[in-house]
């Protein structure tokens, strides 16, 4: 099978095609015959080595990037329980870190419990936007654990964290304050932001303009950090994407996100499915590449702007 690989850390240019044996599902586990995989920030830390800072303990390389597959189930280990069969269209999160690696191939092998249906409606390059960066919003807003009625303020809200942000938190029923570009003004209200301030430096002066006991949280996807602080109410808290975790100020609490930590959740997964299914989430996709174009996708992703996901195609 053909695979995107880093050998070496360094630039786009480091991403290869190369050859690999097919990979073999054991028990518990799926193979899916990838047709679009999604090129995420991740994948430029892994790509980049700076990655480490975030997972310490890395394995060695090879490494195959990507967190976000779709595609069909080609193969079923043993022990399944009947949910996923040959044949299915499904969506997977999954991590370049484990025994199979990532999402940059033609086949790829999952836990049964990391794999969803793809959802109705939805083609699979749009699908495969998916898992990943919403994932990552519900952990947040789980761990903020906000009541509906309450405010929260999502920066980098055009962005597909962002994005995903705006939805989930108003179909948790929150009041969300969200920045834009004048570009982007007419995308963050499509996707549902109450009020849409002008992103840059005096975000969290604007913000306490708006909400002048300050916000009860923040979702951070531009990672402001101690700049968006003095927009956060008294204990209130911020959900960081890379680890931050302060100093804050004024009892405020940081909930840095790591994805991995729910991979095999899979009812958080289905629940993601269902919402995208009924319109309450949001697929968006920037533009789709040919998989031997991965250094392209990346160059592209490192220079900005890009609304939505970039996605690679693996069904040629």
């Amino acid at each position: 099978m053909r695979a995107i690989v880093v050998e070496e850390f360094g630039g786009p240019e480091v991403l290869k095609v190369v050859e690999l044996p097919a990979p073999q599902p054991g028990a518990g586990e799926v193979r899916i015959r990838v047709r679009a995989a999604t090129v995420n920030p991740t994948d430029v830390l892994l790509r980049s080595g700076e990655i480490a800072r975030l997972v310490p303990k890395l394995p060695p390389p090879p490494y195959i990037p990507g967190m976000d597959a779709a595609g069909v189930i080609d193969a079923v280990g043993p022990g399944g329980d009947g949910r996923l069969k040959v044949g299915d269209e499904v969506i997977a999160v999954v991590t370049p870190f484990g025994p199979h690696k990532g999402a940059y191939a033609e086949q790829v092998v999952a836990p049964a419990a990391s794999v969803v249906h793809v959802p109705k409606g939805s083609g699979l390059p749009a699908a495969s936007t998916l898992l990943m960066n919403a994932l990552t919003v519900r952990l947040g807003l789980d761990a903020l654990g906000l009541q509906p009625g309450r405010t929260v303020a999502i920066t980098g809200a055009a962005g597909a964290v962002g994005g995903f942000a705006i939805k989930l938190a108003k179909a948790d029923g929150l009041r969300v304050i969200a920045d834009a570009s004048p570009a982007d003004h007419a995308l963050v209200e499509r996707l549902g932001a109450d009020v849409i301030l002008e992103r840059g430096d005096e975000l969290a002066r604007r913000i306490r303009e708006v909400a002048p006991q300050g916000v009860d949280a923040v979702i951070d996807a531009a990672m402001l950090h101690e700049q968006i602080l003095p927009a956060i109410a008294d204990g209130g808290g911020i959900v960081t994407v890379r680890g931050w975790s302060g100093p804050t100020e004024r009892g405020i609490v940081a909930h840095p996100v790591f994805v991995g930590s729910a991979l095999t959740d899979t009812a958080k997964l289905e629940r993601l499915r269902q919402q995208a299914e009924v319109g309450e989430l949001t697929l968006r996709v920037a533009r789709v590449l040919p998989a031997a174009e991965a250094a392209e996708a990346h160059r592209l992703l490192e220079a900005g702007g890009v609304r939505g996901r970039l996605v690679l195609d693996f069904s040629a």
